[in-house]
Parts: C-alpha cells; structure tokens; sequence
C-alpha cells in the first residue's frame, strides 16, 4: 500500500474520532437546547439523548478501528481494511441521503469527507492484499 494512501487513511480516521466528540459534546448540547424550548417531554428527551450519544460512540468506534488499520498497514502489517471499507460505505450511504434529504444541507458533508478520504485510501491499493 502507498504510504500516502495510509497516512490518508489516518487523517479519515482522525476526522471519524474528532467528529464523534463534537457529535456527543457540542451536538448534542444544541439539541438538548432546542428541545427543552419546545417542551418536549423529559422521557422522549431522554430516549433521544441515548440514541444521539450511542451515534457518538458509535462514531468513536469506527474512527479508532479506521485507525488502528491504517497505522498497521503504515508499519507494514499484513492487515484487512474490510472494516474501513464498511465504515466508508456506511458513511457514504448515510451522508447521501442525509444531504439530499435535508435538501443538500452543506452539514452533512461532515460524513462525506471522511467517506471520501477513505474511499481514496482503499481504492486501488498496491501492496500486501486486504
């Protein structure tokens, strides 16, 4: 696998792992303002505040497994990026409809770009097979 390639797999897994805590953190924060201002009833508050940080978790999982792959393959480790290759996919797949359901809100290229850079990475890889 070409080193660059690599190193772009590790800056699509450092943007998986940063967004999962703004995700978590400042995401949630803002909705949690909006919905106590609509009055939303605690128990639907809450039972979104755990699907919102399981996203998060979520998130953070495939951010450090995207991670610890690309760091692997950079030590030249004989590793699978078939879990990289899911997250991008499902990535992909998610910020596509989320853009063109929202109307092609600019916001969700948050799951694109990562998709993208990992895509990148995976596609037409030399080196040691996945």
């Amino acid at each position: 696998m070409a080193r660059w390639r690599a190193v772009l797999g590790l800056i699509a897994g450092a943007i998986l792992v940063l967004s999962s805590g703004a995700h978590s953190l400042l995401g949630w924060k803002a909705l949690d303002a909006e919905l106590a201002a609509a009055h939303v009833p605690p128990q639907l508050v809450f039972g979104l505040k755990v699907g919102w940080h399981f996203g998060g978790v979520a998130m953070l999982a495939f951010g450090i497994m995207v991670i610890a792959l690309f760091a692997a393959r950079l030590r030249g480790r004989r590793v699978s990026l078939f879990p990289a290759l899911v997250t991008s996919v499902a990535y992909l797949g998610f910020g596509t409809w989320a853009l063109t359901s929202s109307g092609f809100n600019p916001f969700f290229f948050v799951f694109l770009v990562p998709a993208a850079l990992l895509v990148v990475a995976l596609v037409g890889r030399r080196g040691p097979a996945a």
